[in-house]
């Protein structure tokens, strides 16, 4: 694990010289196949040093991002031909990555609290440094306060923790048994905020709309991801009070949803409507995790993983339509087909993994979070099918509004899409639909 981490912070002044942004890139993509070729143990803690370790779980999120910022750097060319702080914008990318890194690797659970939060000020930097409009300032305090506020309770939990168990190590913790109510509010609100749960989410699609397209990709691919991982390690030693809670989440998530998913079809911004189905996405995965059987713990683990492809591929879709029109309202977006027929086969291969058909990772995740909801309660069935029609309700709805119908007419230049566009998609789309059939991998995690 340290190898991995030396290459990442040496690669830090690399950023700084002239002409290394594509440089860079290739030396993430080796960094890549390196930890893919990590020995791996299905069910232990491998890998170890110096306080940091892997299993199953935390490599795939630490594969998904580098896997994402290989991409982030790819969807950002822009930047490189305007030389719009570049340097800085790859320091940005590479701090993020090793917060990100640092965070799924770390053993004690006051490094993975110091790393979770760390990661939250590359993201503001490229939201605020980055982003289009003036309201990115808003976007970038929403962000800030709601997590910074519901923080402070999880480190305070961490520091009780550590009074009580004369350890901080997340492996022993399972010894300790958190069946106290303040505790368990303490420490999982901040994982809740950053999901985010349904109440709590309205950071997420201001933070997306105003982000450039680099801030979306990763915000929707790792940071949502990050409070599921969160829930995956601490609800080990919250079973007991969590299975007397466990219920005000999960209904709040449904109908949440459920409700998240009829605002889809009220957006006429294609940023906010990919944002507020992430939100719709992330209900099921907290009622899955929520519930802490083998199948809800599984599923959301694989929807995670495939969502944050999916959803990072969307974004870099609505960008090149973005960078062509100079805008992300649906009605001016409208009759892409005449334009851009090749991109319009992988709006419509995006939008069939986002509405979870097969044989994305998303069709593995709900089928396994479906399985483990109805187990829990089958009234939870009825929500469930209502999640399920309306997210290929407003799956179907961006794709047919954007691509049929007469073009706007304004529209004077224009280009098509180019190499670079279709082999970041590709990388997208290879991945979430073929690591379908390696899903044994996912399965047997724990």
């Amino acid at each position: 694990m340290m190898k991995i981490l030396m290459m990442m912070i040496f690669m830090i002044p690399l950023c700084f010289m002239k002409n290394m942004f594509w440089m860079i890139q290739m030396m993430l993509f080796l960094l890549m196949f390196m930890f893919m070729n990590l020995g791996m143990s299905l069910n232990l803690y491998c890998n170890m040093s110096y306080m940091m370790y892997n299993d199953i779980l935390s490599y795939g999120f630490i594969m998904l991002s580098i896997w994402i910022s290989i991409l982030m750097i790819m969807a950002s060319e822009i930047l490189y031909k305007m030389g719009f702080f570049t340097n800085f914008f790859l320091f940005n990318v590479m701090f993020l990555l090793l917060m990100l890194y640092l965070t799924f690797s770390a053993m004690s659970m006051f490094m993975f609290y110091l790393f979770f939060e760390g990661s939250l000020i590359p993201t503001l930097l490229l939201i605020i440094g980055w982003g289009y409009q003036p309201e990115r300032i808003q976007a970038g305090m929403y962000l800030l306060f709601y997590t910074l506020f519901v923080s402070l309770p999880l480190l305070m939990g961490i520091f009780y923790l550590f009074n009580e168990m004369n350890c901080m190590m997340i492996y022993f913790l399972k010894f300790f048994n958190g069946n106290m109510y303040m505790l368990y509010f303490s420490m999982i609100l901040a994982f809740l905020v950053k999901m985010p749960m349904y109440f709590v989410h309205l950071w997420l699609p201001k933070a997306h709309v105003e982000a450039p397209v680099s801030g979306s990709m990763i915000l929707a691919g790792i940071m949502l991801k990050l409070g599921g991982y969160g829930l995956l390690r601490l609800l080990v030693f919250l079973q007991e009070i969590n299975m007397k809670l466990n219920y005000i989440s999960i209904v709040i998530s449904l109908i949440g949803g459920f409700y998240i998913s009829l605002k889809c079809f009220c957006q006429v911004d294609i940023k906010s409507l990919i944002a507020y189905s992430s939100v719709a996405h992330m209900s099921i995965v907290i009622s899955g995790i929520m519930i802490m059987n083998y199948w809800g713990f599984i599923g959301s683990y694989i929807l995670m993983v495939g969502h944050g492809l999916c959803s990072s591929g969307m974004f870099c879709l609505a960008n090149i339509s973005y960078e062509r029109l100079h805008s992300r309202s649906l009605y001016i977006n409208k009759g892409m087909m005449n334009f851009m027929p090749s991109m319009s086969l992988w709006w419509f291969l995006l939008m069939s993994s986002n509405m979870a058909a097969p044989p994305s990772l998303n069709f593995m995740g709900e089928i396994s979070l479906i399985n483990s909801l109805m187990s829990w309660s089958w009234i939870s069935m009825l929500m469930l099918m209502l999640v399920s029609f309306f997210s290929a309700g407003y799956s179907l709805y961006l794709y047919s509004f954007i691509q049929h119908g007469k073009y706007y007419f304004g529209v004077y230049s224009y280009y098509t899409g180019v190499s670079r566009e279709y082999l970041m998609l590709m990388l997208h789309w290879l991945p979430l639909n073929i690591l379908v059939l390696k899903i044994d991998y996912s399965m047997i995690w724990f």
